[in-house]
């Protein structure tokens, strides 16, 4: 392993400013996503019925809103920004063995990094998936720009319809298009019956229970999700990655490849996805919230529309990101980037001293819109923070610690 050391990060001067101010509004829209997760339990974060009083007007509205501009197009945005740094990451360090071993033990680095975090903090842990899809992703590293984004399209295009497809059948009986009588009618309806059971049991821990109880209960009956965490790896993670590949060795993020062209195709994908995601989330408003319906446009159709917008709102984010920026707010989007794993696990740390029980005391009581006010206060500490911290520090102290384990070397952290 000796030979490793002579591998040196990348620096300060080397980073692609582009990557970091997309990488910072990706990681502020992420926690606007997962707000209802941290304050609610989990069937509030995407069936508006779980919240206060089985929720308001303006939750639904909210709802709708998040779900064709929010859910799922942060982290997924995110992800392709992950994909784009395992191809930099390569050319940083030399193509060749030495650069692999060095990105498999970043990776497992970055597993028990998410390990830690879903444990200790928050079971909507994103990071133990990254690392498993990125140590299948990196075989894909000798692939062609196109063949990336087709391969990447084509994945995600089937792990969306496989998600669709698992919630066919209830979602036809509460359509109507299905045969609706007899065992399958009541098997669905008690399996709904016993989730939400669950979820108020889980709740009720979350908001009267110590850390010590929700800690238990996490190890005991919640580590299961890893694993399922691993599964959607396949179906999401990866493609998504290999989305974020193919842009990157286009040379989008350096403006290098968006022409009239580009654009064109770009915008035309984003319209597309934002106008499937409106029809699919008025058709849920329009029943009343079915549930199975309400699963499977959230977590399946949802994932077929975000494939145009994402690589059409990527495309544009990273025209955008490559022109000069002045003023504050690009500034600190800029340093909230650079540390984005650090901001991204401090935010956990955050919105569970505001609504755990022992702590804050607000899980359960807040609807949507008072919500907000508590991912202004997030977006408030992690611009003021990132600052903060990049002014006095080379590097987000979770970057260090990551940076340090990944090449078995000591790095210097105070600028």
């Amino acid at each position: 392993m000796a030979e490793l050391n002579n591998i040196a990060p990348v620096t300060i001067g080397e980073r692609i400013v582009a990557l970091d101010l997309i990488r910072g509004i990706a990681v502020l829209g992420i926690l606007l996503a997962n707000v209802t997760a941290f304050g609610h339990g989990d069937l509030a974060y995407y069936w508006p019925p779980a919240l206060p009083d089985g929720g308001s007007a303006a939750d639904r509205a909210m709802w709708l809103g998040q779900f064709v501009l929010v859910d799922g197009k942060f982290r997924g945005l995110f992800t392709l920004l992950f994909g784009a740094g395992l191809v930099l990451f390569v050319e940083r360090a030399g193509a060749d063995r030495r650069a692999l071993v060095l990105q498999v033990r970043r990776l497992g680095w970055l597993a028990l990094i998410g390990v830690a975090h879903f444990t200790l903090l928050f079971h909507g842990d994103i990071l133990f998936a990254y690392a498993c899809g990125g140590v299948f992703a990196v075989f894909a590293l000798q692939l062609g720009a196109m063949r990336l984004l087709v391969l990447g399209v084509v994945w995600a295009a089937v792990g969306g319809a496989l998600q669709l497809l698992a919630y066919a059948t209830p979602m036809l009986i509460e359509l109507g298009g299905a045969n609706g009588q007899g065992d399958a009618v009541e098997y669905y309806r008690q399996f709904w019956q016993d989730r939400l059971a669950h979820d108020a049991q889980a709740g009720q821990l979350l908001a009267q229970g110590t850390y010590w109880d929700v800690l238990r209960y996490r190890i005991i009956h919640q580590s299961g999700l890893l694993l399922s965490y691993f599964n959607y790896a396949f179906l999401e993670t990866i493609p998504l990655m290999l989305l974020g590949m193919g842009l990157y060795r286009s040379g989008i993020f350096a403006n290098r490849a968006v022409s009239d062209p580009w654009r064109k195709w770009a915008w035309a994908g984003l319209v597309a996805g934002l106008a499937l995601n409106l029809a699919a989330g008025l058709l849920v408003w329009s029943r009343g919230f079915p549930p199975y319906l309400t699963q499977g446009i959230f977590f399946g159709f949802s994932n077929l529309a975000n494939i145009p917008l994402l690589l059409g709102g990527t495309v544009l984010l990273a025209r955008w990101a490559a022109r000069p920026h002045g003023g504050w707010l690009a500034e600190r989007l800029v340093l909230a980037g650079r540390m984005a794993l650090s901001n991204y696990v401090g935010t956990s740390l955050v919105m569970v001293l505001v609504f755990h029980g022992w702590a804050g005391g607000l899980f359960g009581t807040l609807h949507r819109g008072e919500m907000l006010l508590v991912v202004l206060l997030g977006w408030g500490l992690m611009l003021s923070f990132s600052r903060a911290w990049l002014a006095r520090f080379s590097q987000g102290p979770l970057e260090w610690l990551w940076r340090c384990l990944t090449y078995w070397r000591w790095f210097k952290l105070k600028r």
